[in-house]
């Protein structure tokens, strides 16, 4: 079992920055790929950015690239997110997922998740 902590969210204004971070314990912990979603009031969770275990592969959502930036601390086991250049639309719950079993773009794809942290851009 994996567990995901997630933290870092809270009000900005549009323009600013935050940076979320996902703490992850138990077995194997270091050694996942992990991913960040995220989900807007009455929208389905979507795929935000994903990175393998050693951190040299990053994977984003197209509308998101440049602008978000995936990294990860194998040695304090968290994986980041850097989000930069915050817009009102960006508003959503963003979630960490742990170990993808399957296509890492979708939520089916993934075994382990956080509960979520708020992140709420304001116009």
């Amino acid at each position: 079992q994996v567990q995901l902590a997630e933290s870092g969210g809270g009000l900005v204004q549009a323009g600013g920055s935050l940076r979320l971070s996902c703490a992850a314990s138990g077995r194997t912990s270091s050694s996942i790929p992990m991913g960040w979603f995220r989900q807007a009031p009455g929208k389905e969770r979507e795929f935000v950015a994903a990175i393998n275990s050693g951190g040299s592969s990053r994977f984003y959502a197209d509308s998101l690239k440049g602008r978000f930036t995936i990294s990860r601390d194998n040695a304090k086991n968290t994986v980041y997110l850097q989000m930069n250049s915050l817009k009102p639309e960006d508003t959503a719950v963003y979630y960490c997922a742990g170990d993808p079993d399957g296509d890492y773009r979708t939520t089916s794809g993934w075994n382990y998740w956080g509960q979520g942290t708020q992140v709420t851009v304001s116009s």
